[in-house]
């Protein structure tokens, strides 16, 4: 076996190195259209909510808050669109910066709405200075509601990886693996270490942070090293089909979502038939969206019970990654289980 192999994880670090520095990165991404919803919902409540402290009657509410919202939606949207195209350039500046520029891009588009009204006469007096603050403080509420919703992605990452590396270290898997790698050292040498090297990538893939997302290739990769270890160890009591469209290899997943439910096939498929199960993933692009589906054969009885933690898991990481735009459905029919997901290329 190759050491450059498994040894790639590691770096070693000279005396005089220092420790890297964790780049900047985006707080938060006013192009996604769960961003665009939640901004649009909290400042029509806030308004909403503001304008029923000077109205006597629900018909004088509705008045205030449709002349308000003529004002404050347009006002939102542009903060909306400048924040969004500076995505670039705030993603390249200290989270610090990155929620004053924020804030001053709301000071400015209240300063917008507010000018709307005094064009078309509806104020006589604009409150410029009100506007101004109300937007700075709508917008801070807002990306520090879009931040902690961000920072949710760290402990579902982090329950991935650890539930991931257990598989990995699970006695029957890992024993199993050992024991074909042992059985294939004299009869065909060249396929026991490939075997092992397969081994040591998914530990690699366990252990090494990926980053937030990882490409669909990435995670088809490592679908298939997974599945060419369970393939020695079940004959052919896998079968596997691929149908793989490489339009959709650009596609961006969360690291370590497409390996849990290949491993569910395998295990509440594979394992509990004495006639083995037929697994199917395929990819494919419509459009902007990408369709990811992973189903295999089941046997008779209840469906796979036990899978439900893993699957709980991918969704919400699915959802934190791609939010409104990420789809995740599953079920069980005429004996067969399938996972279905959509998401944005």
């Amino acid at each position: 076996m190759k050491d450059t192999q498994i040894l790639s994880a590691f770096q070693e670090l000279g005396p005089d190195a220092e420790p890297a520095r964790p780049a900047p990165v985006l707080v938060f991404d006013a192009c996604q259209i769960g961003v665009v919803l939640r901004a649009v919902l909290f400042v029509e409540v806030a308004l909403a909510a503001v304008v029923m402290f000077d109205s006597h009657s629900p018909l004088e509410w509705m008045g205030r808050l449709s002349l308000v919202t003529g004002a404050a939606l347009p006002a939102v949207l542009a903060w909306l669109l400048l924040a969004c195209m500076a995505k670039r350039l705030l993603a390249r500046q200290r989270p610090a910066l990155q929620y004053l520029l924020a804030a001053l891009l709301g000071a400015l588009a209240a300063l917008y709405g507010c000018g709307l009204l005094a064009m078309t006469g509806l104020v006589l007096q604009p409150p410029w200075l009100a506007s101004a603050l109300s937007g700075m403080l709508l917008s801070s509420v807002l990306v520090a509601g879009l931040v902690l919703r961000a920072k949710g992605r760290t402990p579902a990452q982090t329950t991935a990886r650890l539930t991931e590396l257990q598989s990995r270290i699970r006695p029957h898997f890992l024993f199993n693996t050992l024991n074909s790698a042992i059985a294939l050292v004299r009869a065909e040498p060249a396929k026991a270490e490939t075997l092992l090297e397969d081994l040591s990538d998914l530990f690699r893939h366990a252990l090494v942070d990926q980053g937030e997302s990882v490409t669909l290739s990435d995670e088809i990769a490592l679908a298939r090293r997974y599945l060419a270890i369970e393939q020695i160890r079940f004959g052919e009591r896998l079968q596997v089909e691929w149908s793989l469209d490489p339009a959709a290899s650009a596609a961006r997943l969360p690291p370590l979502l497409l390996q849990p439910l290949v491993e569910n096939a395998v295990r509440h498929g594979v394992e509990p038939s004495a006639s083995g199960a037929q697994l199917r993933i395929s990819t494919q692009r419509r459009g902007a969206t990408v369709v990811i589906k992973v189903s295999n054969t089941v046997p008779a009885g209840p469906g796979p019970a036990g899978a439900g933690e893993a699957l709980r898991n991918v969704r919400e990481r699915l959802s934190l990654l791609h939010d409104l735009q990420g789809q995740f459905r599953s079920g069980t029919q005429d004996g067969l289980f399938q996972v279905r997901m959509e998401v944005p290329v």
